[in-house]
C-alpha cells in the first residue's frame, strides 16, 4: 500500500488500484534467466487463481552474441481476473534488462505504458552493442511518453548477495530474481510462493549433484536477491502505485499450469493407463518437440519407455516396431524431422498400424526458424508421402487442449487402425494456461481387443463399421501373417501385385479415414448461426480470432468464429456452417494452407489473413482485417471505437 500526503501526524493508505488484467513481459539476454523468470511468476499467478496465458520468444542461434539483439530472450504473461484466451497485443509493463531487450520490445509497449530498465546495463559497451550508437534511449527522446523507471538492478543484487561470497559472474546471474520481487511487489502479491518455487528449483538440483553445498549457497543466494527486489519497492520512494488483480471466475475442478508440451505428454500418458498398453516415445531431439521427450522420460515408473535415438528414420522405424508389437507406438518431431519419416509413415499407412505422429511445427523450410512458430506443415501432413496415402489429422487450439487432443489421436489410431497426425506448433508448445485435471469418468474410452482365434483371423478381414483390420500381436499361436511395405491382398494380406486388388485397397484406406467424420465433434459456432462474416481458423491462431470475433460482437457486427481441430477428415457440419455465411475468413500462420483445402472441398471463396513471421497472429491483426471485410474503417486502432449507433456514419466510400 502507497502512504500518500496527509495533514501533519496523519497517515493516509491508498488501496492498491484494481486491474482486470495486466501484460507484462521480461527481456533480456538469453543467458539472464528470462524463461526461468516468466515460468516463476506465471506459477505463482496461477496459484493465486488468476486466468493466464503465456508467449516465449528465444534467440533462433544456439548462443548469440552478448547484449546483442539477436541474442534476446523475452516471456510475455497476461494474467487476469477475466476469462482470456491470448498472451495479449499490446504490454501494460516491459521489463528489459539490457539496452539491446529495450530496443527489441518497445514497440509493443503503448505510450503511457511502463518501463523497467536495469540502469547497470545502459553503458557504453551495452548501448553500442545494441545498436544505440552514441545515442542513449533514456536521454535522446526516445521513452518520451512512457512511464520509465531506471533501476540499478545488477548492482543491487550484487550488494544484496555480498555476505555469500560468491564471484560476480555468479552473483549477478541473480538479477533475475531481483526482478521478480519487484514485480511482485507492484502488483501486491506475497512472495512465500516464489521463495518456495526457488527451493524447489534447487532442491531438484542439489539431488542430482555430488556437490550439494554448492547448490545451497545458490538457493540463498537467489532467495536474498528476491527478498531485495521486494523490499527495494517497498522502500523506495516515488515509486510505482500497487496493483491489484483479482481471482478469475474459472469452473470448479483442480487445476495446474501447463504448457502445451507438458499437455502433449501428460495425454500420451493417459492414453497408455486407460488403454493398459506400454508406450513408447522414440524422437531424436528437435525445436521445439524435444520437451516432450524430456517430459515423457519422468513416467517410466508407469510403464512409459523413451528412445533418444540417433535419427529421425531410426525414431519413427521403433515406434513402428512398438506399434506392431501391440504397444502405443509414438513418435515426434518439427517439420525437417517429418521429412525424414514420411517413407516410414507410408509404411505404417500400408502396414494399418496405430501410429501416432507429433509435429511442433516450427519456421521453415529447412532450419528456417528453429525457435519461431508457424503452421506451415498442413500440407506435409497431408500429402507429404508418395502415394496415395491418408493419415488423420488433427491439431489442438490452445496448450491446455493438447491433453485432450493427444488422447483422441489414440483413441482413433487404434480405433481405425491408421497413423494419426498431432499438429502442434510452436506458439501452443511453450505457451502455458491453466489446464482442468480431469475426472476419470471424462475420460475417453481406448478400449483395445486383440484377436486370438487362428480358425476366424484374417489379417486384413475389416469391421464393418470402423473398416479397421485386426491388431494381431506377433507370436500368437495361429496368427502369423505378412507385413510389410508391398501391397497386400485384401482379406488375406498376402503380397500382392495385382491391379484391380491394389485399387481396392486404395479405396478401402481412404474410405476407413473418411468414416472418422461421423466419430469427432461437430465444429461450435462462437457467435450466431449464420450472418455477414465467418472468422475460420486452426491451431494456434483460436485465442487471437475468438477475442477479434468477441470484440467486433460487441460493436454489433453479425460475426462468429469456428475452430477446426480435425483436420482429415473434415467434421461433417463444416459445409452448412460455411454456406450459411456470406463471407469467410481464414487466419493462418503459413500462405493459406487451410485456406486452400478449404476452397478446393467446398467451393467457397474464403479469404485469406496470412503471417509467416515467426510470430503470433494478434487480435489487432484479425479485428482490424474483419472490419476491412465489412466495409468499415478501423482506423489502424487494436480497439476500435465503432458502436452499433455509428456504423453507417463512418462507412467507407
Amino acid at each position: 500500500m502507497a502512504i500518500m500526503d496527509a495533514r501533519p501526524g496523519e497517515i493516509t493508505i491508498k488501496e492498491p488500484e484494481v486491474q482486470e488484467s495486466v501484460i507484462i513481459r521480461f527481456a533480456g539476454d538469453s543467458g539472464d534467466g528470462i524463461q526461468l523468470t516468466g515460468s516463476l511468476f506465471t506459477h505463482d499467478s496461477a496459484a493465486l487463481g488468476h486466468d493466464i496465458s503465456t508467449l516465449t520468444d528465444f534467440p533462433a542461434e544456439i548462443r548469440a552474441p552478448v547484449g546483442t539483439r539477436a541474442g534476446v530472450s523475452s516471456f510475455q504473461l497476461n494474467f487476469s481476473s477475466g476469462e482470456i484466451h491470448t498472451p495479449g497485443d499490446r504490454l501494460d509493463v516491459l521489463v528489459a534488462l539490457n539496452p539491446a531487450a529495450l530496443a527489441v520490445n518497445l514497440n509493443d509497449l503503448p505510450p503511457g505504458g511502463i518501463i523497467i530498465l536495469n540502469e547497470d546495463a545502459f553503458n557504453k559497451t551495452g548501448l553500442k552493442k545494441a545498436k544505440y550508437g552514441a545515442s542513449d534511449p533514456r536521454d535522446d527522446g526516445t521513452l518520451a511518453g512512457y512511464q520509465v523507471y531506471p533501476i540499478p538492478i545488477t548492482s543491487l543484487t550484487l550488494a544484496a548477495v555480498e555476505p555469500l561470497g560468491l564471484g560476480k559472474k555468479h552473483a549477478s546471474r541473480c538479477k533475475n530474481m531481483f526482478t521478480v520481487g519487484l514485480i511482485a511487489w507492484i502488483y501486491d502479491r506475497p512472495i512465500d510462493g516464489l521463495l518456495r518455487q526457488v527451493d524447489m528449483l534447487f532442491d531438484k538440483k542439489k539431488r542430482r549433484t555430488t556437490t550439494p553445498e554448492k547448490y545451497e549457497i545458490f538457493t540463498e543466494a537467489n532467495r536474498l536477491a528476491l527478498r531485495a527486489g521486494y523490499n527495494y519497492a517497498d522502500t523506495i520512494e516515488m515509486f510505482i502505485s500497487k496493483c491489484r488483480v483479482g481471482k478469475a471466475n474459472l469452473p470448479a475442478g483442480t487445476y495446474r499450469r501447463v504448457t502445451g508440451n507438458e499437455a502433449t505428454a501428460l495425454g500420451f500418458l493417459a492414453a497408455s493407463t486407460i488403454s493398459g498398453l506400454e508406450l513408447l516415445y522414440a524422437s531424436y531431439p528437435i525445436t521445439p518437440a524435444s520437451e516432450i521427450l524430456h517430459e515423457l522420460s519422468k513416467f517410466r515408473h508407469l510403464g512409459v519407455r523413451t528412445v533418444q535415438a540417433e535419427d529421425e528414420i531410426a525414431a519413427v522405424g521403433m515406434a513402428i516396431g512398438a506399434a506392431y508389437g501391440g504397444k502405443l507406438g509414438l513418435t515426434g518431431t518439427s517439420g525437417p524431422g517429418v521429412a525424414l519419416k514420411s517413407e516410414a509413415i507410408g509404411l505404417a499407412v500400408m502396414a494399418e498400424l496405430p501410429l501416432v505422429i507429433v509435429n511442433v511445427q516450427r519456421g521453415g523450410p529447412s532450419t528456417g526458424l528453429p525457435t519461431k512458430t508457424e503452421q506451415a506443415d498442413l500440407l506435409q501432413a497431408m500429402y507429404g508421402r508418395n502415394g496415395e496415402c491418408p493419415v488423420v489429422v488433427i491439431a489442438p487450439q490452445s496448450p491446455a487442449d493438447c491433453f485432450g487432443m493427444a488422447l483422441e489421436a489414440y483413441r482413433l489410431a487404434i480405433k481405425y487402425m491408421t497413423p494419426v497426425f498431432l499438429l502442434s506448433d510452436g506458439y501452443i508448445a511453450n505457451g502455458s494456461e491453466p489446464w482442468r485435471i480431469p475426472d476419470n469418468s471424462e475420460l475417453p474410452d481406448i478400449s483395445v481387443s486383440f484377436p486370438d482365434d487362428p480358425e476366424e483371423f484374417q489379417p486384413y478381414a475389416r469391421n464393418p463399421d470402423t473398416l479397421a483390420r485386426p491388431w494381431a500381436i506377433p507370436g500368437t499361436p495361429g496368427l502369423e501373417h505378412c507385413i510389410g511395405g508391398i501391397e497386400k491382398e485384401d482379406i488375406a494380406g498376402k503380397v500382392s501385385y495385382d491391379s484391380a486388388n491394389h485399387e481396392r485397397m486404395i479405396h478401402l484406406r481412404d474410405e476407413k479415414i473418411q468414416k472418422i467424420a461421423n466419430d469427432v465433434p461437430n465444429i461450435e459456432l462462437f457467435g450466431p448461426k449464420s450472418g455477414d462474416l465467418l472468422v475460420l481458423g486452426w491451431g494456434g491462431t483460436y485465442g487471437a480470432i475468438r477475442h477479434a470475433v468477441q470484440n467486433a460482437q460487441k460493436h454489433g457486427l453479425s460475426v462468429a468464429s469456428a475452430h477446426i481441430r480435425y483436420l482429415n477428415p473434415l467434421p461433417t457440419n463444416l459445409g452448412d456452417i460455411l454456406r450459411d455465411f456470406k463471407q469467410v475468413l481464414m487466419p493462418e500462420l503459413n500462405s493459406g494452407q487451410l485456406r486452400m483445402l478449404i476452397r478446393a472441398e467446398y467451393l467457397v471463396d474464403a479469404v485469406g489473413l496470412e503471417k509467416i513471421s515467426g510470430q503470433p497472429l494478434q487480435t489487432n491483426e484479425v479485428e482490424n482485417r474483419i472490419y476491412k471485410m465489412l466495409g468499415f474503417s478501423p482506423a489502424g486502432k487494436p480497439e476500435p471505437t465503432i458502436t452499433a449507433n455509428n456504423l453507417t456514419s463512418i462507412q467507407e466510400a
